[in-house]
């Protein structure tokens, strides 16, 4: 027979009345919140959590058989918000291997939000699931996937958020989403509690972004504040090569084609942001060179590369290189001679960054390498910065080997200026949902050219990830420093609706899951008289119905569900009438603050050149300025390169036109007699 003990070590806030709840073995009998407002609750357990697949509410369910037993301690001190409580799974059998995983605060309930597991998928399996709609994978941190997230709903918009995470294991092996627990063996959890005031989105900002999973008490934001590493915020286009790559370099020709592979870029999607190049794995260690000589052996080795690296810059790309921590077997193998390498070659190439490979994090030695070539120097991690390494780097990335990548990022969420990139491959199968992801979750995308191969589609998808980073590029500001809200209700499932909330704007991101698309009212939106609605995608006036929003989004072939290649994407913008624009016949009026304006048919792109204006009064031909051309007239506002209002209006050669104007003639002297 199985045997399972659960040890509560801390349990002080069920019986003091500050510490919100009272309880008993059926479950939690009443809440009392900091104000002296107490809830009767309907018996929540705790937690729950799996033993074997099977789902137990702890105390013991109702009617359980008797291999879980409780015991309590009483500590008379009180503790402060957040509450904790810490407690551990211990097997009692003699002979019985015992599996825990999906431990949740307050119970996996269909009328509750939660994270917890689902399936069996070795790297990803992470859920939320929300009441009336359906469970969505979800992006944690790499010492997280374990964690155990839950809502108890209580009357009057109150609520409590909790927590669990993993913190110890005895006899025991830890697994990434579970823990198999031998005879004799034990796993320990920590319990977070806290009550707040609002929708279920609160409760995750609570844990997540005000107390970063407790992975650290407090967020050292100096990285975050200085000026000259700010810049990354801005990119959104990453892309990775070695340096055989024929991309990078031509051996036909003798030649760095790098210049023509940055200036190809610019027509389908703005140019590169970023260009990294990786000359030393996995060649590296096959002869005694160490990484830094492999770079000085290209082809006219550092002046050459600092050569292309300033065409590179004249064309508005960054340059990153490659760190190897793990060349130890050749020369120059410590620590202080690798970082006294980094430095140097920054110098003499002039670059502006580094990969760092095999690395999730940086430290203050690695980023003082960088700041002891140049300003601006940014470290970007292969992997993606757990929340307690999060001050010590500003940028880092999603793997490919999440191949088929949760939908929601919650790394975006717990810190939204660190500069997320999502790994995208060409080599493989078409990408379109990587693209429409990182549109989703406000992020950037690195596209990984390492493996060879490069299908037919690459371009035409490209023109896809373009209008993608227009959107991106043009609202930095809000996917960076908003009030960032992840999944609003919708009215339809399968399409997921991010809110982006700054003062100065509010931006949607739409992801559609359903290859029939949607049109229709999708989800509420409340305008005041002083703004307007407009979708960034299809760059049209949103109608409103029933004070929701009425969104049109196209479907996507029914093949593609459950593929990298999957999903359609729009984005609703709110912003103040900041533009005051009038039209009489072939006249059109504009009139804004000091910045810029813009005009294009049909919507801006990076394959045409828009009519541009300096901000303030202006008045002007639209048949002059745009010839005979039927479609949508887009006229933005921008300040720095942030996008601060749009209007549309729509030209119709079938529409009159008044192609003249009345002028007053000199007047007749003749005497008529």
């Amino acid at each position: 027979m199985r045997k399972l003990l659960i040890l509560f070590l801390s349990l002080a806030p069920f019986f003091v009345r500050a510490q919100l709840f009272e309880y008993s073995k059926a479950g939690v009998q009443q809440v009392s919140l900091p104000s002296g407002v107490k809830y009767k609750v309907n018996q929540a357990p705790f937690i729950s959590f799996r033993v074997n697949d099977e789902v137990i509410g702890s105390p013991a369910q109702e009617g359980a058989d008797k291999r879980f037993e409780t015991l309590y301690t009483h500590p008379s001190s009180k503790s402060s918000l957040p509450y904790k409580i810490t407690f551990t799974f211990k097997n009692t059998s003699a002979t019985d291997t015992l599996t825990i995983e999906n431990v949740v605060p307050f119970g996996e309930n269909p009328d509750h939000v939660y994270i917890t597991g689902l399936g069996e998928h070795r790297l990803s399996r992470s859920v939320i699931y929300r009441p009336g709609f359906g469970p969505i994978g979800v992006i944690l941190p790499d010492n997280a996937w374990e964690l155990g997230f839950g809502i108890l709903p209580l009357p009057d918009g109150n609520a409590v958020a909790g927590l669990t995470r993993r913190k110890s294991w005895e006899k025991a092996q830890r697994k990434r989403f579970e823990t198999v627990i031998y005879p004799g063996g034990e796993v320990t959890y920590e319990l977070w509690y806290e009550p707040f005031t609002g929708n279920w989105q609160e409760g995750l900002r609570l844990m997540f972004q005000k107390h970063f999973l407790f992975d650290l008490e407090q967020f050292d934001n100096s990285l975050f504040e200085r000026p000259d590493l700010a810049w990354i915020r801005k990119a959104y286009a990453i892309n990775l090569m070695m340096a055989w790559d024929k991309d990078f370099y031509n051996p036909r020709y003798g030649i760095y084609y790098l210049p023509k592979t940055i200036e190809k870029a610019k027509s389908l999607i703005g140019g590169w942001d970023v260009i990294g190049f990786w000359p030393t794995w996995p060649s590296l260690g096959l002869d005694q060179r160490n990484q830094w000589d492999m770079f000085r052996n290209l082809p006219g080795g550092l002046k050459e590369l600092k050569r292309i690296t300033i065409d590179a810059h004249k064309a508005g790309t960054k340059v990153f290189f490659c760190y190897n921590p793990w060349d130890e077997s050749t020369t120059a193998t410590t620590f202080a001679e690798q970082m006294a390498g980094m430095t140097d070659m920054l110098k003499a190439t002039d670059t502006d960054g580094v990969v760092l490979d095999t690395r999730g994090s940086s430290s203050a030695e690695i980023q003082s390498a960088g700041d002891a070539a140049k300003e601006g120097v940014i470290m970007y991690s292969e992997g993606m910065a757990i929340p307690k390494d999060m001050p010590g780097i500003i940028s880092g990335r999603v793997r490919n080997a999440l191949e088929y990548p949760p939908l929601l990022n919650l790394n975006k969420f717990i810190k939204p200026d660190f500069a997320i990139f999502r790994v995208a491959e060409l080599a493989y199968e078409p990408i379109l949902r990587e693209y429409n992801l990182s549109l989703f979750n406000g992020h950037g995308v690195e596209i990984n050219q390492f493996q060879p191969g490069r299908p037919e589609w690459v371009d035409e998808q490209y023109k896809h990830l373009g209008r993608i980073l227009m959107v991106l590029r043009s609202n930095s500001d809000v996917f960076n420093y908003s009030t960032l809200t992840p999944l609003v209700p919708t009215l339809r499932d399968s399409v997921y609706v991010n809110e982006w909330k700054s003062d100065a704007k509010t931006l949607y991101t739409i992801y559609n899951a359903n290859p029939e698309g949607h049109t229709g009212p999708l989800f509420d939106l409340d305008v005041p008289d002083t703004h307007h609605a407009v979708n960034l995608w299809t760059h049209e006036p949103v109608t409103m119905q029933d004070g929701k929003v009425v969104v049109s989004i196209g479907g996507f072939a029914p093949g593609d569900l459950g593929t990298n290649n999957e999903g359609t994407v729009s984005v609703v913008a709110v912003f103040p009438k900041v533009l005051q624009i009038s039209r009489r016949g072939d006249e059109l009026s504009i009139e804004s603050p000091p910045g810029k304006i813009t005009l294009s048919i049909n919507g801006p792109g990076y394959d045409k050149k828009p009519y541009e204006l300096e901000g303030g009064k202006h008045s002007l031909s639209i048949r002059k300025t745009f010839g005979w051309q039927e479609g949508s007239v887009v006229i933005q506002y921008l300040t720095d390169g942030e996008l601060l209002d749009e209007a549309v209006f729509e030209l119709k050669a079938s529409d009159p036109w008044l192609i003249s104007s009345s002028s007053s003639t000199a007047g007749n002297n003749v005497d008529p007699s």
